[in-house]
């Protein structure tokens, strides 16, 4: 299955600069940088209502408050407390304790990794540092290799959409579904947008298949997914494979543009 739309959103009002000045001027106003520590994930779930504060302790005033179950963009640590971004755009600090990790920086579902930080030939590079399983790392190969034998750039791993395809990918072994739409995300750009993915379109390819090169000649085979492969304005992608599900291994690509 196939999909893609364009979105006009801007999803980030402050740019990477701005956010880190604040994370900076939180940190060192507070607890001081000697406190400051690196986390191992970027994503967080919040397992109760939970209070943003101006800084890591219950003494600073609550500048928002966000509801359960909702997505925030974590960028470090301090004592108990973590540093996040909530929708908004609101900068600020939040009790570790309610806050459950989603997905680590870099991560793959089986044992035998490939890193593909800088040139890889036909295979593109990252936008930043990523993972990708075996699998993977071939299903991304075979699908630049289309585009450039089709005269198209080779597309780039960015680390944020390829922590969502796998996600997405788990989510469909594990709630036994074959969609477009997750139970438990909702739409493909629901889920770009709750993980704080920013684009100006995107796409998402699906497929159930026991071989990554089968997998990828179904998707050349079908109109639509051929379309998403050879789209000249998507130049950012991530691959899930995971196995599992009547199909053998569960394949989920997200293309963006931006």
């Amino acid at each position: 299955m196939k999909i893609v739309r364009v979105n006009k959103k801007t999803l980030f009002k402050f740019s990477g600069l701005i956010i880190f000045i604040l994370i900076i001027g939180i940190v060192t106003n507070s607890f001081g940088m000697q406190n400051y520590y690196n986390i191992g994930f970027t994503t967080g779930l919040t397992t109760s209502n939970l209070n943003v504060r101006s800084g890591p302790g219950t003494n600073y005033k609550i500048v928002t408050t966000i509801p359960k179950n909702q997505y925030i963009r974590v960028f470090a640590g301090v004592g108990d407390w973590y540093i996040v971004q909530v929708e908004g755009d609101f900068v600020g600090a939040v009790s570790k304790k309610y806050v459950k990790p989603i997905y680590p920086k870099t991560s793959s579902n089986n044992g035998t990794n490939n890193s593909t930080s800088g040139s890889t030939g036909i295979s593109g590079s990252t936008s930043n540092t990523a993972v990708l399983s075996a699998d993977e790392q071939e299903v991304f190969d075979l699908i630049n290799k289309q585009r450039t034998n089709n005269g198209l750039r080779a597309l780039k791993i960015d680390s944020e959409v390829q922590n969502v395809a796998r996600i997405k990918a788990k989510d469909m072994v594990q709630n036994n579904y074959f969609s477009h739409t997750s139970p438990t995300y909702g739409s493909p750009f629901d889920m770009l947008n709750k993980f704080k993915v920013s684009y100006k379109t995107a796409g998402e390819n699906i497929a159930g298949n026991s071989n990554n090169q089968s997998a990828v000649t179904a998707w050349m085979n079908s109109a639509g997914h051929k379309a998403n492969i050879l789209n000249s304005s998507f130049n950012y992608t991530g691959i899930g494979v995971v196995t599992g599900s009547q199909y053998g291994k569960i394949y989920v690509q997200m293309f963006i543009g931006k």
